[in-house]
């Protein structure tokens, strides 16, 4: 595969979109996204044309891509919306989800050679995007979880991302019964790791990194077989986009995937 997470470098856009925007929807000058979205083909090696982009709104939607979708969000309208999940297994097509702060999630099965490309916020980690995605691949390609590789993108780390208790709750009732809570602290660990560490005050610390690991790790991804991000959007703003700093004033990340 040709896999790809952009930064905000070497693009051409201007001003709060400095400078590798990826987004058509965000203000930016259209002409400088398409040089962008070529600049990024040629550096991947993979065809301009090929391109496939997501219609993401924190759903758990995977569409199945094929070739009689090449280039749709880049030279031609998308005809489908609420996709926050694409799989393939046809070469050359190069999958595209955004990112400025939630998570990416690359998924690359060797036998079939089939690929998935998903975004996942708190609302999709809280109904197993990752899951979902290889639910998705197993029933269009055979797949099975534990011949897949994934990858945990660059997204918000659990220092900074901040929830609410609504999202605390909406946590707590997905995943309360798969990690321990201490009491005293109402905390919620897994193999002595907090995912949900309480602040007061309704606040709690949020841990997307391993709340989607253990999704993956659940739905039968071998440990061996993931690797997760270290890097966080937010502490890394000069280098990402992120939403936590620059609110809607500013570019948008890509992931990108592609069989050769």
């Amino acid at each position: 595969v040709r896999h790809c997470f952009t930064t905000r470098y070497g693009g051409v856009s201007e001003g709060m979109f400095s400078k590798l925007n990826l987004s058509f929807t965000r203000g930016d000058v259209k002409e400088s996204v398409e040089e962008n979205y070529r600049r990024i083909a040629e550096a991947m090696g993979v065809p301009y044309e090929k391109i496939v982009c997501s219609d993401q709104t924190h759903t758990t939607n995977v569409r199945v891509v094929t070739q009689a979708d090449a280039g749709t969000g880049i030279i031609r309208p998308k005809d489908y919306t609420d996709v926050d999940g694409l799989i393939t297994n046809v070469p050359e097509i190069t999958l595209a989800t955004f990112y400025a702060d939630c998570v990416p999630l690359y998924f690359v099965d060797p036998v079939h050679h089939a690929i998935g490309l998903s975004h996942s916020g708190w609302r999709g980690t809280v109904a197993r995007m990752g899951k979902c995605t290889l639910e998705a691949m197993r029933r269009e390609y055979g797949t099975k979880a534990a011949d897949v590789y994934c990858a945990i993108g660059p997204s918000i780390c659990q220092d900074c991302y901040e929830v609410s208790e609504d999202v605390a709750d909406a946590f707590k009732e997905e995943f309360g019964a798969e990690i321990s809570q201490d009491d005293s602290t109402s905390c919620y660990s897994w193999n002595g790791k907090s995912i949900l560490m309480n602040k007061g005050n309704g606040k709690y610390q949020l841990d997307l990194w391993g709340a989607n690991r253990r999704v993956l790790l659940n739905a039968g991804i071998l440990p061996e077989h993931l690797a997760v991000t270290n890097v966080c959007t937010k502490c890394n703003p000069d280098l990402l986009y992120s939403h936590r700093v620059m609110g809607d004033k500013r570019g948008n990340l890509a992931a990108f995937l592609s069989l050769k």
